[in-house]
């Protein structure tokens, strides 16, 4: 009965939902149900059924005869200059122009037709109520990107940072590619120019590294943000090849991209990060290259039960944190009064997202869920 919600009680309610509304009113109450709760249930008052019920009564079609307050409005507009106005804002040197604009301009001329609210009533009703010239219209807002992955090689996310260097004004590029799922750095690169080609033959490598192929059953998504890099053509008909989807942030929304944006930070907040800027690409490569191979097999990352993203990656973090519950339960029975509660739970997250939906609604098949293009 919850379905049938009639606002307003009762308001510009149709015939046909009135009965119906008090045909499920009259089961309920049968059942052994309020009249007052089974008429909140749908939205309407006692006073409004009992109404509804005379007027059934009465003539048997339950047609709602209130007419409205009358309403005779001496300084309408007329048809005429109804017209006028429609016609005066389509002239070719108005036709670009807003209301707040054209009322002002007639009056310069010794014209005055109507009020500048009148002038947007009557566009309004002929539907003309719109931008008047070359801007662009007001965009539609981009659906926010759900991605929801459950094993590893399923979703990665990349994106392009700054390095310093020793020349003012001069960067070099740092390329990362991470697994959303394990948080493995899966591919990386320094260039001194942000070029899609190069983020192309990265991804290809990390591709026939990782042994993706084009015909695997569910393709792999790369995600990203807007940059030119990742936009471009070149990466386009490259990920086409490799059989790979690709998947974009919202503009201007910066959480989009979370695990990326987080290893930038882990990045520039190593204690070893160089305190002075990089004096050449070579000593670049140098310094990420040690970096990622501490973060992908010494760093305990605090995402995923603090293991390390190599042992995710590969499957070993579930062996390990069995062991882990097993140590921490002989604690207990050693101390058991060290307890308030149960031990710590150190089960490894099974599903990661971009952007969780509230609700969760989506089957447990359907990896990874895209709604962004």
């Amino acid at each position: 009965m919850g379905s049938l919600l009639l606002g307003g009680r009762g308001r510009l309610t149709s015939a046909a939902h009135r009965l119906k509304a008090i045909e499920l009113i009259n089961e309920a109450h049968a059942a052994g149900a309020g009249l007052v709760s089974a008429c909140s249930e749908i939205g309407i008052c006692l006073r409004t059924l009992k109404r509804w019920r005379k007027a059934v009564i009465g003539d048997g079609d339950g047609h709602d005869r209130r007419k409205g307050s009358p309403r005779l409005v001496s300084h309408k507009l007329s048809e005429e200059e109804r017209q006028r106005i429609l016609l005066t804002c389509n002239q070719a040197e108005y036709a670009s122009l807003p209301p707040g604009q054209i009322v002002p301009a007639l009056a310069d001329q010794g014209l005055y037709i109507g009020s500048e609210s009148s002038f947007y009533r009557v566009l309004h009703a002929h539907g003309q109520v719109h931008r008047r010239g070359r801007a662009r219209p007001p965009q539609e807002p981009r659906p926010v990107p759900r991605l929801r992955t459950s094993e590893a090689n399923q979703v990665w996310s990349w994106d392009i940072t700054y390095l310093p260097t020793t020349v003012r004004g001069i960067w070099l590029y740092l390329y990362l590619v991470i697994d959303v799922w394990s948080r493995k750095v899966v591919a990386w690169d320094v260039d001194e120019r942000e070029d899609p080609a190069v983020a192309a033959d990265l991804v290809s490598r990390a591709c026939l590294r990782e042994r993706i192929s084009k015909g695997r059953k569910q393709p792999l998504v790369l995600h990203s943000d807007n940059g030119n890099a990742m936009r471009a053509a070149t990466l386009e008909s490259r990920l086409e090849e490799l059989g790979v989807l690709r998947s974009f942030s919202r503009p201007r929304v910066s959480n989009d991209n979370p695990y990326s944006e987080s290893l930038f930070r882990t990045v520039k907040y190593r204690p070893d990060y160089p305190r002075k800027p990089f004096a050449s690409k070579e000593q670049a490569c140098q310094w990420v290259a040690a970096f990622v191979d501490w973060y992908n097999h010494q760093h305990r990352h605090s995402g995923i039960k603090f293991v390390t993203p190599q042992q995710r990656h590969h499957g070993q973090a579930t062996e390990i944190c069995r062991h882990r519950s097993v140590v921490y339960g002989q604690a207990r029975q050693r101390h058991p009064r060290r307890w308030s509660r149960s031990t710590r739970c150190w089960l490894q997250p099974e599903v990661v997202w971009i952007n969780q939906p509230p609700d969760e609604l989506n089957e447990p098949g359907q990896l990874p869920l895209m709604q962004a293009a």
